[in-house]
């Protein structure tokens, strides 16, 4: 930011710009004074847009008139933008990464300490939202071959993507893609981008429409979460204190499904997918729909973090478990993560 200019100057700066970019004519004193809130008389405004005339930020198109940005000028707001998006990107960062840097932390304990109480096998899923939207897109150069789209959905994930370029992009060229982009997307699920839309953004972007493309594509794969799910799992091998499940072949299937998470992602989407879905479901033998626990009894209740975040906390054991303690154990940590976001997260124990 350009240490000549005092915060009052920034501000009839943006405000003659802002003006501007609206209506196409140059912009007076007398007009400031009236469309803002800058509370300052028409002299004095008048006096602080000589001082900017002086250096260069804006100029008088011709005599008597008021008056317009200078390309210093649009510099100049343009990079302020920059930094405001920048600065306000980077706080949503640290918000967003200290919060599910605490709820990964009370997960992985919540599944251990349900592994304890319970002695069965236990797993707990990440929030996601299946019904994911876009909050913000933020494009930003990282060298003249590549961009980086910080795409940040509902419930504040964030993800990152870096995207090749045929060419360094200039700030001018990654404000006006930023603006297509969250005016356009803003709010929107990946159902509601459809081909008319995408067309008309390419249309937009000229030149650039390979950029809108591939952000979209980027956008596509992030809001298609069910690969990347995340679930804490603990207590598999409490399976072995159970002779009909203890077996080689059935303990080695049921070993496997957590090692390898893919049938607990399947679980999570089956448990997911009815919205209504929010009390807790049993599974009892061929019930389920994880095949290799056949011989199993699978506990499952569907957790909310607000935003529509939803997750799944899921017990595994013998047929013959202890569904009455398995049941209140489950409703009392359902009970506890619903709550979770309306909590302080520090270092706080699940009893």
């Amino acid at each position: 930011m350009d240490i000549e200019l005092t915060d009052r100057q920034h501000i009839i700066l943006k405000a003659i710009i802002q003006n501007y970019l609206e209506t196409g004519e140059p912009v007076g004193s007398r007009t400031l004074s009236k469309s803002t809130d800058l509370n300052l008389s028409s002299a004095t405004i008048r006096n602080e847009m000589a001082d900017l005339e002086d250096m260069g930020y804006i100029f008088q198109p011709h005599t008597s008139a008021g008056r317009i940005p200078s390309d210093k000028g649009y510099r100049l707001y343009v990079d302020m933008l920059m930094a405001d998006k920048e600065q306000e990107l980077s706080d949503l960062k640290n918000v967003v990464l200290e919060k599910s840097d605490k709820v990964d932390k009370v997960l992985k304990q919540a599944a251990r300490v349900l592994a304890n109480n319970t002695n069965y096998a236990t797993m707990i899923s990440a929030p996601i939202n299946h019904k994911n939207t876009l909050k913000f897109i933020q494009l930003s150069q990282v060298d003249p071959e590549q961009i980086v789209a910080v795409i940040v959905m509902t419930g504040n994930v964030i993800k990152n993507k870096i995207i090749e370029v045929d060419e360094e992009l200039g700030n001018e060229t990654m404000l006006k893609l930023n603006m297509l982009l969250n005016t356009s997307l803003n709010g929107m699920s990946i159902e509601e981008i459809n081909l008319g839309l995408i067309a008309r953004l390419k249309d937009q972007a000229g030149i650039h429409s390979k950029v809108i493309s591939d952000v979209l594509d980027a956008v596509a794969d992030i809001i298609h979460v069910e690969d990347d799910m995340e679930i804490y799992t603990c207590g598999a091998t409490n399976i072995f204190k159970y002779p009909e499940l203890s077996d080689k072949q059935s303990a080695q299937e049921i070993i496997s499904a957590f090692e390898e998470k893919q049938q607990l992602a399947e679980l999570v989407t089956e448990t997911l997918s009815n919205e209504e879905n929010t009390g807790i479901q049993v599974y009892i033998g061929d019930e389920t729909p994880v095949k290799t626990m056949k011989d199993c009894s699978v506990v499952t209740a569907t957790y909310e973090l607000g935003e529509g975040m939803r997750g799944t906390i899921g017990i595994i054991g013998p047929k013959r478990m202890d569904y009455e303690h398995v049941m209140k154990t489950l409703q009392t940590l359902k009970n506890e993560l619903d709550t979770l976001n309306r909590r302080d997260l520090s270092e706080r124990d699940i009893e």
